[in-house]
Order: structure tokens, then C-alpha cells, then sequence
């Protein structure tokens, strides 16, 4: 179960857009964030790498390295 508050601007557009299609507004956020967990994944790791790399904890490989590992 999750509850979240939206904007009433994006409440808005979600209603006309539930009313338009006839489905529901869980069904198009349950969409969204399917469609976009992933994306939100792979960012908070590549921050976390970046964040690693900044801090001295991780030595990024040059592009030769990652060529011959290849």
C-alpha cells in the first residue's frame, strides 16, 4: 500500500486524464512508476559511484582498462 501526495496541479491533470480514458488514477501512477523505477534505480547508483570516486573510495578504470577486460 502506498499513499502519496500530489500537487493539485498534478492532481488535476490525473483526474482529466482518468476521466478522459476511463481508467483509473492508480492505474496510471502504478504505470509511472513502473515505467520509471528503473531509471530512478540506475541514478541513486551512479550518484552513489560518483559519490564513491569523489571521496577516494573507488579508482575509476581508464577506457584502455575496460577495453582490455573486454
Amino acid at each position: 500500500m502506498l499513499a502519496i501526495r500530489l500537487t493539485k496541479e498534478m492532481e488535476n491533470r490525473m483526474n482529466r486524464l482518468a476521466k478522459r480514458t476511463g481508467r483509473t488514477k492508480t492505474f496510471y501512477a502504478r504505470q509511472a512508476i513502473e515505467e520509471h523505477i528503473g531509471d530512478l534505480e540506475d541514478l541513486y547508483i551512479a550518484e552513489a559511484r560518483l559519490a564513491d570516486i569523489d571521496a577516494g573510495r573507488v579508482v575509476p578504470l581508464s577506457w584502455e582498462e575496460v577495453r582490455k577486460g573486454l
